[in-house]
């Protein structure tokens, strides 16, 4: 059975801002995170759980100027389910963009 991947990108704020929302059992595959700025800045990225539970992927990620990190990599995948959403949340407004990658609807 083919896989339905899937993409978003997103610019963190300093105010939560969603990245993915999952709209079945899905796994990210790559989470890509880049300072945009020419000064340090902080990121934490989480996962909304299913309307009720933060899960952070990372909590005041120190990502120095014009560079980038990511966080998923490797073969390594995060399965999230219906209604999960990925949220970011930068200490510097527009600091940060983040692009997923994302295998839509898991089949079991």
């Amino acid at each position: 059975m083919a896989q339905d991947f899937e993409s978003n990108g997103a610019q963190i704020t300093d105010s939560a801002t969603t990245i993915y929302t999952s709209n079945s059992d899905d796994a990210i595959v790559g989470l890509r995170l880049a300072n945009i700025l020419t000064t340090a800045i902080t990121v934490d990225v989480y996962i909304y759980e299913g309307g009720s539970t933060n899960r952070y992927l990372c909590k005041n990620l120190s990502i120095p100027p014009a560079s980038s990190v990511e966080l998923i990599q490797g073969g390594a995948k995060v399965i999230i389910q219906n209604t999960d959403v990925v949220k970011g949340l930068c200490g510097t407004a527009s600091g940060c963009d983040a692009w997923i990658s994302v295998v839509d609807a898991i089949s079991t």
